[in-house]
């Protein structure tokens, strides 16, 4: 029997297919799936049930109905596809600068879901092709909700992946001002002044609230300090990665940089602002790299690194985790804060407890109330916690144009996504086509 005779053989087919299914069942962990065995068999082998029961089958030298042909073929790319995003792969896009110079504002990408492991879908009924939102609806329902499970991937988290994850605070939108933070706005201006302004809210479960990407600087059990703008973690100063950011005030001559120059630095020149009483950038993000040629430059007199000292404006803590007065911390000057892991107990009183209160109510979901008799955890006093699951700091390498850990914490294990694996298509919306594209970014592997 030759090799082409052997793969056209049903049986071959049936053993390979089933082969790969009892596989991926192992690796879902639920054995109930084996029963799908019986439909694969019938499929190859007996062909009593017309599964596919939206296809038509033609007789020979009937005519193809186009209408039917177009609906088998989207209700296949649909199973296909979804099957893919939610156990392989699936698309984003960068929507701000928060990582440039390491991930550009209009970067698509393809996330690995196999890198930490897929999650199962705790939020099932959904709109294919769609988040959350579709012509400014919610694109899901809630009817069907499963707890959070995770399936094996090839490894961790670890210090200095770039991580897609769900927006901790995003459990709560402000339907006028969705991508603004709810919490950020309540602490500055009071709820009541946010609801009448930009309410209602919507309540989103955990795998529908918005993506962001972000640096891993800091996993379970570390001890994170940011000085100068840099972040030192357990006692060692970091990597300063190629892509790392520190923003630069730039004092010219009067005349500002010239277009291409900054075109040839990849600036943002949509973010980049010229103030002619300076005179000069007020704010410009440079890489290490970038920072030398700019010193370089002719019409360049002075540069010096913007970096935030306590306190750098009124009320400041209002806008930095954990949002106590108590640390003077700023952005550029944050910790020594210690990571949350798995099984971990810390001490609760009033200096500690502003750092896990949103852990202990919104992410490990207790009960917590606090009153003069002391901690009440479901109805218990409590002096201590123990951690459910681990926690991440994120932090975006343009360290001064992103919103990230230090400005509402940690991030849960269970909002983990994926990892950025492959840049397939990149565009500048500062520029029209086709001048916009970047075609050295095309099919590039992080």
């Amino acid at each position: 029997m030759s090799l082409k005779e052997i793969l056209r053989n049903r049986w071959f087919k049936l053993g390979f297919w089933a082969l790969l299914y009892v596989a991926w069942v192992i690796w879902l962990g639920n054995y109930w799936w084996l029963l799908g065995l019986v439909v694969i068999f019938d499929l190859l082998i007996t062909k009593k049930v017309k599964w596919l029961f939206w296809k038509k089958e033609y007789k020979e030298g009937e005519k193809h109905n186009a209408w039917l042909d177009w609906l088998d073929a989207i209700i296949f790319a649909v199973i296909v596809v979804t099957f893919i995003n939610i156990f392989f792969f699936q698309a984003f896009k960068i929507p701000s600068s928060s990582m440039e110079s390491s991930l550009y504002t209009g970067d698509r990408l393809f996330v690995s879901k196999l890198a930490y492991g897929p999650k199962i879908p705790e939020t099932p009924l959904t709109i294919p092709f769609t988040h959350n939102v579709i012509f400014g609806k919610e694109s899901y329902s809630t009817l069907i909700h499963s707890d959070y499970r995770r399936l094996k991937g090839f490894r961790k988290v670890q210090r200095g992946d770039c991580v897609v994850f769900n927006f901790p605070n995003g459990d709560t939108v402000l339907t006028k001002a969705p991508a603004e933070d709810y919490y950020a706005w309540v602490r500055t201006s009071g709820r009541d002044y946010t609801l009448s302004r930009l309410g209602p809210v919507i309540v989103r479960p955990t795998d529908k609230k918005d993506h962001y990407v972000k640096r891993c600087v800091a996993i379970p059990g570390d001890t994170l300090t940011v000085r100068d703008g840099l972040v030192w973690v357990n006692g060692e100063q970091q990597e300063t990665y190629p892509g790392l950011q520190l923003s630069y005030r730039v004092v010219t001559d009067g005349h500002k940089i010239n277009a291409r120059i900054l075109d040839e630095l990849n600036l943002n020149t949509g973010e980049l602002f010229f103030d002619s009483r300076l005179p000069g950038y007020p704010a410009m993000p440079l890489t290490a790299a970038m920072l030398e040629r700019v010193k370089g430059l002719s019409n360049v007199v002075d540069v010096k690194p913007n970096l935030d000292t306590y306190p750098y404006m009124q009320e400041s803590y209002l806008y930095l985790f954990p949002f106590t007065d108590r640390t003077h911390w700023t952005r550029d000057f944050y910790g020594p804060l210690w990571i949350p892991e798995k099984g971990a107990t810390v001490a609760l009183d009033a200096d500690s407890l502003p750092l896990y209160e949103r852990i202990i109510r919104d992410y490990e979901h207790n009960d917590l109330t606090v009153n003069a008799d002391g901690i009440f955890i479901n109805g218990e006093k409590a002096e201590s916690y123990t951690f459910k699951q681990d926690y991440y700091f994120m932090m975006g390498d343009n360290r001064h144009n992103s919103l990230d850990s230090r400005y509402w914490g940690f991030v849960p294990e269970d909002h983990i996504v994926g990892r950025p694996a492959v840049i397939w298509l990149s565009t500048d919306g500062n520029r029209k086509f086709p001048h916009n594209i970047r075609w050295r970014r095309f099919f590039k592997f992080l």
